[in-house]
This record gives C-alpha cells, structure tokens and sequence, in this order.
C-alpha cells in the first residue's frame, strides 16, 4: 500500500502532472488548509481541479481534516504554534486517514499535494507522514521536485543531519530522529497570526 505526496512550488503544471502520471497516480488529496496559491495560479483549487481532469486524475480535498492549519484552539501552545503531536490525535484528523484508507481499499493509487518544494519543511511529512508511519506502519514515499522518490524513513534521517544530531552514545537513534523532529517542527509548523493589521494577514 504505497502512498505519495508531492509539492509544487516553482514547478510547472505539465511536470507536476508528468510526474503523477509516473507513478500511476489516479486521485490526488490535496490537503491544504487554504486551497490557493498567491503565486502559482494553476494550483488555485478550480484550476487544479481542471489540470488533473485533463490529465485523467481525481481530485479530492482534504484539507480540513488533514490540513496543518487546525481550528481547534487546544491544538496550539501558548506562542499560537500549532501542535501536530496533538493534532494528530484528534477525532477530525483520525477521520481524514480513514478517508485516505478508504481510498486506497477502493482501488485508487493517491498522492497528497501541498504546497512546499521539500517534504521536509512540509506537514504532508511531519504531520501525515509521521502520523501515516506509526498509527498504519506504513510509509509515506515522497515525489522529490525533480521526480525522484524519498522514503519517510529516509527523510526522518536527513532530519537529524539537517540540525547536527550526530550519534551519541548516551542517546538511541530513536531518540535523536524525534529529537531532530521535534526541533523541525519548532522551525516550520503554522503560527497563528494574532495581530487584527490586514496588511500582516496577508
């Protein structure tokens, strides 16, 4: 049972469905929390939606149970940053993989898009990814900008790398990787604005 996600920042809409084609996509959840783009327009939700019916691939929003971007207020700490440890916890985001594995029974090979070049600065990998690998013990596979694929596992790894948590001696693997998660996710993971300043709403 295989997964994927992919990201479209900076890339054009007839690789990003070239792509799909590759690995046989035939539905494509998007899970943004806010389905539009300020600066790629064929990847606004109508425009999407048309894209991938050229291209013969489903469309189906999922944004509001797996979205980074939760409603509820208990999900957040006191800084206003969301917090995907709780949130993937919650009934709303349970029900958002059940759909996603009600999907897959039904036949269809999906891929989750977001926004982000890198899964790893992403919430399709340190939220869905990370929930999909521990709840299903199964892993996400990444489609790379340029095409390529890269495991959950490998990308939990590369996020030691990324904030410098070589091996310890007093420390397992496991506690370095959620370490390295955790810090990943201090760096990247939504902040709810708290000021009413249209202009600092944009």
């Amino acid at each position: 049972m295989t997964v994927y996600t992919i990201g479209y920042a900076t890339k054009p809409i007839a690789t990003f469905t070239e792509q799909l084609r590759h690995y046989k996509v035939s539905a494509v959840c998007d899970v943004r929390s806010v389905p539009f783009s300020k600066r790629f327009f064929d990847y606004h939700q109508d425009a999407i939606k048309k894209h991938l019916s050229n291209a013969q691939i489903r469309y189906v929003y999922l944004g509001n149970e797996l979205g980074p971007r939760s409603k509820n207020p208990d999900h957040y700490d006191e800084c206003n940053q969301v917090q995907f440890e709780t949130l993937m916890q919650s009934e709303h985001f349970l029900k958002g993989l059940y759909r996603l594995k009600n999907g897959l029974e039904q036949g269809f090979t999906l891929a989750l898009m977001c926004a982000e070049k890198d899964p790893a600065t992403c919430h399709r990998s340190l939220l869905i990814g990370y929930a999909v690998a521990r709840l299903w013990k199964e892993e996400l596979m990444h489609i790379t900008h340029e095409g390529e694929l890269e495991s959950q596992t490998h990308l939990e790894r590369r996020l030691k790398q990324l904030h410098g948590l070589d091996d310890d001696l007093f420390a397992s693997e496991q506690d370095l990787l959620l370490q390295a998660y955790r810090k990943q996710l201090k760096a990247t993971s939504y902040i709810k604005p708290t000021t009413t300043d249209p202009k600092q709403l944009k």
